[in-house]
This record gives structure tokens, C-alpha cells and sequence, in this order.
């Protein structure tokens, strides 16, 4: 029992003294960026679902995957 409380004594203090922790407006900064980021990957995975016509099933548009599957048929 006396490790675990020796474990956490010095975890709080390692967190207090060793670790850098970054500014309010580093946080700001990443936060943004993370943002646009996420943007954009939601944009792009639209666009291919879009292109290929994933769940389109009642969409006039079959995306490409629809017209191809009706070319095979």
C-alpha cells in the first residue's frame, strides 16, 4: 500500500515541476488548427461519398460506383 501512495506523491509532483505545460495561447493555436484540420477531412470524405454515390440509394445521383454497377448488369 505505502507504493501506491509513493506512486502518486511522486506522479503530482513529476506533473507540478517536470512537465511543461503549454501557454493559453499555444492551446488556442492547436485548437484552431485541429478545427480546420477536421474541416477539411469532413470535406473531403463528402466529396468522395458524393463522387461515388455512397449511400445514394435514394438519390438521383448514383455516383460513380451506381453508373458502373449499371453498366455491368
Amino acid at each position: 500500500m505505502a507504493g501506491i501512495k509513493t506512486y502518486f506523491e511522486e506522479s503530482y509532483q513529476e506533473l507540478l515541476h517536470k512537465v511543461t505545460w503549454p501557454s493559453w495561447k499555444e492551446l488556442q493555436e492547436a485548437a484552431v488548427l485541429v478545427f480546420i484540420a477536421s474541416l477539411i477531412i469532413a470535406g473531403i470524405v463528402f466529396v468522395m461519398d458524393y463522387v461515388l454515390g455512397v449511400n445514394s440509394a435514394t438519390s438521383i445521383w448514383k455516383g460513380a460506383i451506381g453508373y458502373l454497377y449499371e453498366i455491368l448488369q
